[in-house]
C-alpha cells in the first residue's frame, strides 16, 4: 500500500514538473511571438485562464498583454479581419481608430487584451457604418469616378455587413470578456 502512494506521489511530482515545464514553454512562445494568431493566442489565454496556481497566473499577465499588442500592433489582427473580409477588406483606417480610441479610453486598463479591446470599441463605437460609408464614397472604389448616392449606398450596405461579421466571428473566440474586473 505505502508503494503505491508514493508512487502516486512520484508520478504526481513529475506531472507537476511537466505542468509547469509546458506553462513556461508557452510564456516564453508569448515572449518571443511565436505565436501571433488569434486561434493560438486565445488558445494560450484559456490555459492561462485555467491556471490552479496563482504564481502560474501571475506568470502569465505581462506576456500576455505583450502578445496582444504585438498582435495588433504587427498588423497581424488586420490581417485576419482582411481574411475574413476577402469580398470586402475591413478598412485600415477603421482599425487604426479603434485602437486609437482603445489607447486613449481609461477604460481600456480593464482587459490585457488589445484586440478584444479594439474589437468591442469598433462594435460599441459603431465604426463600421462610419467607415463603410466614407469607403463607399472613395472615388478609388469607381475606377476615379464620382458614385451615385444609391451605388455608395448599395457598396457601404455590403462593407457594413461583411465587416460586422467578421467582428462578430472574432468576438465569438471569448465566450467570456478577457478583463480584470
Amino acid at each position: 500500500m505505502s508503494s503505491s502512494r508514493s508512487g502516486h506521489g512520484h508520478r504526481s511530482s513529475r506531472s507537476g514538473k511537466s505542468r509547469q515545464s509546458s506553462i513556461q514553454q508557452l510564456i516564453e512562445s508569448l515572449r518571443t511571438h511565436r505565436v501571433n494568431t488569434l486561434t493560438e493566442l486565445c488558445r494560450i489565454e484559456r490555459v492561462a485562464a485555467s491556471c490552479d496556481n496563482e504564481e502560474d497566473a501571475q506568470a502569465f499577465q505581462a506576456p500576455m498583454t505583450s502578445a496582444w499588442d504585438y498582435y495588433v500592433n504587427s498588423n497581424q489582427f488586420l490581417t485576419e479581419l482582411r481574411g475574413l473580409t476577402q469580398n470586402y477588406p475591413i478598412s485600415g483606417e477603421l482599425v487604426d481608430q479603434a485602437h486609437h480610441l482603445v489607447r486613449n479610453d481609461p477604460n481600456s486598463n480593464r482587459s490585457w487584451n488589445l484586440a478584444w479591446l479594439c474589437l468591442v470599441k469598433i462594435r460599441d463605437e459603431g465604426l463600421i457604418p462610419t467607415y463603410a460609408q466614407a469607403d463607399a464614397w472613395r472615388k478609388e472604389m469607381w475606377g476615379g469616378r464620382d458614385p451615385t448616392p444609391e451605388e455608395a449606398d448599395q457598396l457601404a450596405q455590403c462593407f457594413e455587413y461583411e465587416w460586422t461579421q467578421a467582428v462578430e466571428n472574432m468576438l465569438r473566440h471569448w465566450p467570456q470578456t478577457p478583463t480584470w474586473y
